[in-house]
């Protein structure tokens, strides 16, 4: 059972789900993903020819699994949702090292700041992070941020949907994992309104024993969130967005 059930029974539907998969679009799952398992050190899980999956186990923390589905549409505009790994002291060496692994310079117009933009083998951005305080007991993932129309509002959603709370950051909102350990969901202000096109990047929700499916769908109504019904054919999940129009997928508990 995941740490933050001990102390989530607030919930609504009476039930405990948390944060599983960051989920990536790739054209090439498994080139993408040898790559970011390297970055990471993670364990791989599988390995197919439409799908990647490595998983990466924070001690004392969260577990999250980068799941790499093959799309076959390039992406459209900038992402809403990326990875800021974890530099501090070693930050130059860091650098080096994903240059290494197939990752590339990237300006997207950041000019003079403290963190290192790189782009990964299909040209998502990440940032190498300088250090900072915030992210001690990370691990290689410093922070998730997401972009947001409301950080405040949109904080108190993925709260109640992921178990994670309030904790110290530099985005107007910072959620972690109740372990205090693993990366920050950072809500920051989003550039521009959320278009109609997927995010490249998104999260899954796993329920577990017990959760009610149709009072998770009525508690993300409640706070904000829709569900939709995109024309992919007959899925085992269900698919809907935050308040600000940011896709996330809630799974079934597991059997």
């Amino acid at each position: 059972m995941p740490l933050h059930c001990l102390a989530s029974a607030s919930q609504a539907y009476g039930g405990c789900m948390y944060l599983e998969n960051l989920v990536i679009d790739a054209a090439e799952p498994q080139r993408l993903g040898r790559f970011w398992e390297a970055v990471l050190g993670a364990e791989r899980l599988t390995d197919e020819p439409d799908a990647f999956e490595t998983r990466l186990t924070i001690a004392g923390g969260p577990v999250l699994d980068l799941c790499f589905q093959r799309v076959l549409e390039p992406p459209v505009g900038p992402p809403r949702l990326h990875l800021d790994l974890s530099g501090g002291a070693r930050q130059a060496e860091e650098v080096e090292r994903l240059l290494g692994l197939g990752a590339r310079r990237l300006d997207i117009g950041q000019g003079d700041v403290p963190w290192v933009v790189l782009s990964d083998p299909e040209g998502n951005p990440c940032c190498v992070m300088e250090d900072r305080a915030v992210y001690a007991d990370t691990g290689p993932i410093a922070a998730l941020p997401l972009d947001s129309a409301e950080p405040d509002r949109d904080a108190e959603f993925w709260s109640w949907l992921t178990g994670w709370t309030d904790a110290a950051g530099v985005a107007p909102r910072s959620l972690r994992h109740p372990s205090l350990r693993g990366p920050l969901l950072e809500l920051c202000p989003e550039p521009a309104r959320k278009g109609t096109a997927k995010n490249r990047l998104h999260l899954d929700i796993r329920l577990e024993t017990g959760d009610d499916p149709d009072g998770v769908a009525a508690g993300i109504a409640e706070r904000g969130g829709r569900e939709i019904h995109p024309d992919w054919g007959v899925l085992p999940w269900r698919l809907y967005t935050d308040p600000s129009g940011n896709e996330l997928c809630v799974l079934p508990a597991r059997s």
